[in-house]
């Protein structure tokens, strides 16, 4: 999901003014009950949108809100919005923040690559100024590739086969299969490595194995796309069409072999702990000593498996496949991986499939891509720069008053639930103060310590990935750091962790819309409340609900209630599998399920904190008409305004979680019975269906 101060206006807002003492009973008559006068209602006060932080030239107020109130929020904005002809969507929260943190981020490195002050800003700027050098990289050509290119070239048997896969993932390249660290299910505490399906050069498996004219459409597409890539590394024109022909029909056997996005969304088929001596039962073709070892974790030991199937296929493949296809299949991936550090050429056919995935109609700006590369590689050392420009001690404190808020919201609302027994009812409190909460930056700074070459952006590049591979595994066997963030500070986004049991909220997306500190409570809490609701109800969601408060895959429900949840979690999904995003293409509501659950309950638990911080107010805002309640719903809708090409929008409803924002919006609004209080949506209306779908 997914950097301003919170306002002041919560914190009042919490400590408001309260009932005058009642009079003391006369001295004749102490028996006497006396009752306390009735609190006066709060003065409204006229105010227009602006002042509350909405935009009255985002709304269409010829659309009935009751009908479509996606619509009625947003449809200004879109019929006055023009997606930017280097993106394949725009929307009026993520990509507005994104563009102000993309130039402040953009600021902080050219300062730092003209007039660097220190180490920290040095290496900023070396890295950044070897991305922008074009000029270099074009002259450079490929030369940063030729060690990994001559491990590849020399693959002839197995054991050569994993040495140069080893090297690969390495660079986190990752042909065949990823490595990576994680926490073991079954002990949160202890951190593990995983292997998970990879190595397709489409977005998804589905790509490959659909065969609907779109799909086999944009295989073809890829096709081309693989043969040309060939071509440029030396492929002859009577070889390249057939060495594109091998891989695409290898990654396609590949494919066939993956989990689904659905099946992936159950954590318990991602478990299969089988440690080093499994991996050498299950797949004993393929060298997994050697592979350790050349990836420089001879040690080791404690292994834990996404797919045993897909663990199969490798082991089918490594036995079956010729050297000639490997060789083809690790040279694509590699020169893949690494397109936007080669010269131009390459960097514009990588555009080329990007464009005909998601309707992009021209690249971005070096300089972004530069900007987004530099917080990939060094991002919690770009981002102490801009914390201290976006974020400060005030806004942490009241963006945490927030969460509290919302945190309580959501135990008040598990004591009521009639669906839970009291069992599980305190198993649900237990997990929720368990569930720590990360806010703004983290506690303590990550260091970068490879190397940056100014001028050399290919090895500068593979460097700063080594790094990386090797501080993810070098935490396995090592106590959890539960404090470590997944995403860089200036990211507009946000995330709920199940093993942590935690909630982060990056400082990129505490800015208006989502928050402000001249909106108005209502304001933000339908704008980061939301978010932060939706985080919580991520705990708890179809994923969620499977780990306990200690992190650990483990069931702590009761029978009967658990079948409750999946029979209220199946309406939700039939409700979004009823939309379509574009005609024909409908969403799949058990993709998208987790999302639509936490955006339900988030918006929920969002208004029950709202209601309950400005229930003593003695004012209350009345905005251009709209009452304080309609606000916080406007808030909500404007926050997710949207516009997406057609391609990227057949791309996401196949491989994306998150229901489209139109869907986001209506879909949770329609079963939120405060919104249709609010607007006085009639019964049967689109956006107050007899039949609500309401988990938590």
């Amino acid at each position: 999901m997914k950097r301003a101060a919170l306002s002041s206006t919560l914190l009042l807002a919490a400590a408001c003014g309260s009932s005058p003492p009642a009079p003391q009973a006369p001295v004749a008559a102490p028996s006497a009950s006396v009752a306390t006068p009735p609190k006066p209602p709060p003065t409204p006060r006229a105010v227009s949108l602006a002042d509350v932080g909405l935009d009255a030239g985002a709304l269409d107020k010829s659309v009935d809100p009751c009908g479509d109130f996606y619509g009625f929020a947003c449809g200004g904005w879109i019929a006055k919005t023009e997606i930017p002809a280097d993106k394949p969507r725009y929307s009026r929260g993520f990509s507005e923040i994104q563009k102000r943190n993309e130039q402040d981020l953009r600021d902080v490195l050219e300062l730092a690559r003209k007039s660097p002050q220190g180490e920290d800003e040095k290496k900023l700027g070396a890295y950044y100024g070897a991305c922008m050098d074009e000029e270099a990289a074009d002259k450079a050509g490929t030369l940063g590739l030729d060690r990994l290119r001559a491990i590849i070239r020399g693959v002839h048997d197995q054991k050569s086969l994993a040495i140069a896969i080893a090297d690969l993932h390495k660079a986190r390249v990752f042909a065949l299969f990823d490595v990576s660290d994680d926490q073991d299910y079954k002990d949160a505490t202890r951190v593990i490595a995983t292997l998970d399906q990879n190595g397709l050069g489409l977005p998804d498996r589905d790509y490959y194995t659909k065969d609907d004219a779109k799909s086999k459409e944009l295989v073809a597409t890829y096709t081309g796309h693989v043969e040309r890539l060939l071509a440029m590394g030396g492929a002859g024109k009577r070889e390249a069409p057939k060495a594109a022909a091998r891989i695409v029909a290898f990654e396609t056997r590949l494919a066939k072999a993956q989990k689904t996005k659905v099946e992936r969304r159950d954590p318990k088929s991602l478990y299969n702990k089988i440690d080093r001596d499994g991996l050498k039962q299950r797949a004993p073709s393929f060298d997994w000593d050697l592979y350790f070892s050349v990836l420089g974790f001879d040690g080791l030991r404690d292994i834990n498996v996404t797919s045993l199937t897909y663990l199969d296929e490798i082991e089918r493949a490594v036995k079956t496949e010729k050297p000639e296809l490997w060789r083809e299949y690790l040279e694509l991936r590699l020169v893949s991986s690494l397109s936007a550090t080669l010269p131009k050429p390459y960097v514009d056919e990588a555009f080329s499939l990007e464009k005909a995935l998601t309707g992009q109609a021209t690249q971005r700006a070096r300089w972004k891509r530069c900007v987004d590369a530099t917080d990939r590689a060094l991002g919690e050392l770009l981002a102490q720069s801009f914390v201290a420009r976006r974020f400060g001690k005030d806004q942490k404190h009241a963006v945490e008053a927030m969460v509290f808020a919302i945190r309580d919201a959501f135990g008040e609302e598990v004591s009521r639930l009639d669906w839970m027994d009291e069992k599980t009812q305190a198993r649900a409190v237990e997990k929720l103060k368990a569930m720590a909460y990360l806010i703004g930056y983290p506690s303590k700074w990550r260091e970068y310590t490879f190397a940056v070459e100014q001028g050399a952006y290919t090895k500068t590049e593979l460097a700063a990935r080594e790094f990386e591979t090797r501080r993810r595994l070098t935490k396995v066997g090592k106590p959890l750091d539960r404090e470590e963030w997944q995403m860089t500070p200036p990211t507009v986004n946000a995330y709920y962790d199940p093993l942590k049991n935690h909630m982060v909220f990056p400082a990129g997306i505490l800015q208006p819309p989502f928050y402000g500190n001249k909106q108005s409570l209502a304001v933000n809490a339908g704008g980061i409340g939301m978010v932060v609701g939706h985080e919580l109800t991520h705990g708890f969601d179809d994923e969620g609900s499977q780990f306990a408060g200690n992190g650990n895959l483990e069931n702590w429900w009761a029978p009967e209630v658990k079948g409750r949840f999946e029979k209220k979690a199946t309406c939700v999904a039939d409700q979004y599998s009823a939309y379509e995003a574009l005609p024909g293409v409908k969403l799949n509501g058990r993709l998208t399920l987790g999302e639509n659950i936490a955006d339900i309950g988030g918006i929920k638990l969002a208004f029950r904190a709202y209601r309950k911080l400005r229930a003593d107010a003695a004012t209350v805002d009345v905005a251009d008409g709209f009452t304080e309640d309609q606000q916080f719903f406007l808030a909500v809708g404007q926050a997710w305004c949207f516009k997406a090409k057609d391609e990227w929008t057949r791309m996401a409803a196949s491989v994306d979680p998150h229901s489209p924002p139109k869907f986001r919006v209506n879909g949770a609004l329609s079963d939120t019975p405060e919104f249709a209080a609010a607007f006085s949506c009639k019964e049967g209306a689109p956006m107050r269906p007899a039949n609500a779908c309401v988990v938590w």
